[in-house]
């Protein structure tokens, strides 16, 4: 199955259950989950990177655990639009999942930015320290990726 575009992404799921979202940066994986009627994300884990395999069955046991029918990854777009070799890596990363388990439903959502609101939040409304922040901001990035795409789902209802 290929990457399906996001507004196809309701169809291809069974109702009532929850997505995940990430986060890749280059060390780590920011998770969230979204509740069963899509509405709101929140951030769940922080995966370290080592081998893909270890991260694929994390994310597997966490689409278990959470009953997740699909995975709205972060595409880190260029803000003139191009890809370059984030958006490559991203994308290889998603076929690697599909040539693990070929019935996941993973979608991409446009994650400019994602990073550069959620520190701008963390710094002027929770206040944390640079430090307390790189712990938070991969797992809040994901919840505002997950969010984006689900506001977007929201506004495409009929």
């Amino acid at each position: 199955m290929p990457v399906l575009d996001l507004l196809d992404l309701p169809a291809a799921c069974p109702p009532y259950t929850p997505f995940l979202g990430l986060d890749l940066g280059e060390k780590t994986i920011g998770v969230a989950v979204c509740d069963a009627t899509r509405t709101i994300a929140s951030p769940l884990e922080l995966i370290r990177k080592t081998k893909f395999t270890q991260e694929a069955e994390r994310l597997f046991l966490l689409m278990k655990q959470r009953n997740a029918s699909a995975i709205v990854i972060g595409l880190p777009v260029n803000m003139d639009g191009t890809e370059g070799p984030r958006c490559q890596s991203v994308r290889a990363f998603a076929r690697n999942l599909l040539r693990l388990n070929d019935q996941l439903n993973i979608a991409f959502w446009d994650e400019r930015l994602s990073s550069a609101a959620v520190n701008r939040m963390l710094i002027g409304e929770a206040d944390l320290t640079r430090a307390k922040r790189a712990e938070v901001v991969d797992r809040a990035a994901a919840a505002y990726i997950l969010q984006g795409a689900l506001d977007r789902l929201e506004a495409a209802r009929p």
